[in-house]
């Protein structure tokens, strides 16, 4: 499970800049007050620009901004072991010098217009993000900056070696928390052969050399494998006019190469990494779902009950709250181009860790063979209808949502669909998606803190302990 590479601190802004941007989060703030709450119902419109992307845009007139994701097939995945960390490291270093602008110029520029720039790299994609007002002149320099930023990045030697060196040395300090050494060596266990697997290591970055990164953006930041998603208060028009404008001049690029199947896991494996931390840092889990899987809204519902509701789920009754053995524990599903994680986690003191462990597997074992009860879908169902309008109550949230929707090839009536799908999930459902996803027999245990290391299964390759903590869940 690739992460993000550590962000740069770049220069504060101008004083005038500063001011004007005081000024604008104080409008924003007023203006999203004022605004009506969004209706569930998204008109999404959709097409393809004459480069090849895909776009996906949703008229949003209430708040004059505009916000845009133009999302790449240029994840982790596509990165070879021993340069991991270069989806990260190229999707940074674009707007660390673009055309005949510097970083800093960039970043001014950024900050004279109010706008906002973001992005990252993750396992499948990678993503450039924009949040501009709509008024004019200030619409069209914002876009002509990310246009510059995807198309032209110059990614400068000297910036190279300074984001390195940064880089390494965050890394470096990371290798002896407790938190990043069980998710890297959760992620090799369950990934041995895959490049989700893969994770940056002082090693993997320092390899990295300047071509390298010409190299994948030439290959992977493509228009045929892009995905541009707006919302905002522009009309159809803008928007198609914007769409060509940040696509046309992107590489031809290369179909994205074949990627070798997520292996299922043959057995159990269990390692334990002895570490001085006070407490355990426990994680538990399996290669479990790839979007679009039809069993998405069971599982969704079902690990509600089970480790996703928070102070309501099984295991923190049983966990926490009839046993006193960590103050939280989660589970989730995270679905991705191919199978994603289902995983566990927790931390609990050390003399307590193998009977914590007793009671999550208990309690995994008995959810996947006998389901949760009428009364705990019902209240699932109830909570995650209820709760669904806050995962759209900002442009930003559907922007995210959309993106997703895009990249994935989910139905365009997914957020239409979303509390329908909910509500339409039974008992039996739950207990037939979770028995064919969840093997309680076959699932990867990663312990730091107590206890002398286990054996592993023999396919499963020894990770180091360097590396950067994973995030934690999507839930959509």
């Amino acid at each position: 499970m690739t992460t993000r590479l550590p962000s740069a601190r770049l220069r504060r802004p101008r004083p005038a800049a500063a001011a004007f941007a005081a000024w604008l989060t104080v409008m924003l703030l007023w203006l999203v007050a004022a605004a009506p709450a969004p209706a569930q119902s998204l008109p999404i419109e959709h097409w393809t620009t004459s480069s090849g992307a895909r776009v996906l845009f949703v008229h949003a007139p209430a708040i004059p901004m505009l916000d845009v994701s133009i999302d790449f097939d240029a994840g982790g995945r596509h990165v070879a072991r021993a340069k991991a960390g270069l989806a990260s490291m190229t999707n940074g270093m674009m707007a660390r010098g673009a055309g005949e602008l510097s970083e800093f110029e960039i970043a001014e520029r950024f900050a004279d217009l109010g706008a906002i720039r973001g992005g990252g790299a993750g396992d499948d994609r990678a993503s450039i993000t924009l949040r501009t007002l709509t008024s004019q002149p200030e619409l069209d320099r914002a876009v002509e900056l990310i246009e510059l930023i995807i198309t032209r990045p110059t990614f400068p030697a000297d910036v190279l070696a300074r984001e390195q060196q940064r880089i390494v040395q965050s890394l470096r300090e990371a290798e002896i928390r407790p938190e990043t050494i069980s998710r890297r060596a959760f992620s090799a266990l369950l990934y041995p052969e895959h490049p989700y697997g893969n994770e940056p290591t002082p090693q993997t970055v320092a390899a990295i050399v300047r071509d390298d990164l010409v190299e994948f953006h030439r290959r992977n930041y493509s228009a045929p494998r892009a995905v541009v998603s707006m919302i905002g208060a522009i009309s159809r028009s803008q928007a198609e006019r914007i769409a060509e404008q940040l696509t046309r001049g992107l590489p031809a690029g290369q179909p994205p190469p074949p990627l070798p199947p997520v292996a299922n896991l043959e057995a159990a494996v269990e390692r334990r990494i002895p570490h001085p931390a006070q407490q355990s840092h426990i994680l538990i889990g399996a290669p479990a779902i790839a979007r679009g899987d039809p069993d998405f809204f069971a599982l969704l519902v079902g690990n509600h009950v089970l480790g996703g509701g928070g102070f309501v789920s099984r295991l923190t009754n049983e966990v926490r709250d009839k046993r006193g053995l960590a103050y939280s524990v989660y589970s989730y599903f995270a679905p991705q181009a191919q199978p994603g994680p289902f995983t566990i986690g927790l931390q609990t003191a050390r003399e307590q860790t193998d009977t914590a462990l007793k009671v999550v597997r208990d309690t995994l074992e008995q959810f996947v063979r006998e389901g949760p009860t009428e009364a705990e879908v019902d209240a699932a169902r109830s909570n995650l209808v209820g709760g669904f309008p806050l995962r759209i109550d900002s442009n930003r949230k559907i922007l995210d949502m959309l993106a997703m929707i895009g990249f994935y090839r989910l139905p365009l009536d997914y957020l239409d669909r979303w509390t329908d799908e909910v509500q339409r999930v039974d008992r039996r459902q739950i207990v037939e998606a979770f028995q064919r996803h969840v093997h309680p027999d076959r699932l990867v245990t990663v312990v730091v803190g107590a206890g002398a290391q286990a054996a592993d299964a023999p396919a499963a390759a020894a990770p180091s302990a360097a590396g950067t903590a994973a995030a934690g869940a999507p839930a959509n």
